[in-house]
């Protein structure tokens, strides 16, 4: 957030902090601990495709109901995601890049 206030309605102090709540975690279990303490089971489910979803739209290689079927989830939620992939603020692009590079180091 800049430090003239928010530029965009999501973009909160509450966020801001979540935020920096997040970057504070510095393992794989610390990370897993927090998100289970602030998300029910199905919010963490949802995240969970969300992110599946958006890497096979990244891949290229299926289509939106391909993904779905193999997600078993539904073309809505595949669409959606597909929305925020084209025209969100480069969350998706930034994680799965760097998800592929750690993946892709020896």
């Amino acid at each position: 957030m800049p430090a003239d206030g928010p530029t965009e309605p999501w973009d909160t102090p509450e966020l801001v902090a979540l935020c920096d709540a997040f970057l504070s975690l510095k393992t794989r279990q610390e990370m897993a601990a927090f998100l289970r303490d602030v998300c029910t089971l199905g919010e963490l489910d949802a995240l969970g495709h969300r992110l599946a979803v958006a890497r096979l739209l990244e891949e290229g290689d299926l289509s939106y109901a391909e993904i779905a079927s193999e997600l078993h989830g539904s073309t809505t939620t595949v669409t959606r995601v597909a929305y925020w992939v084209r025209h969100g603020q480069g969350g998706y692009h930034t994680v799965l890049s760097r998800l592929k590079a750690a993946r892709d180091r020896p």
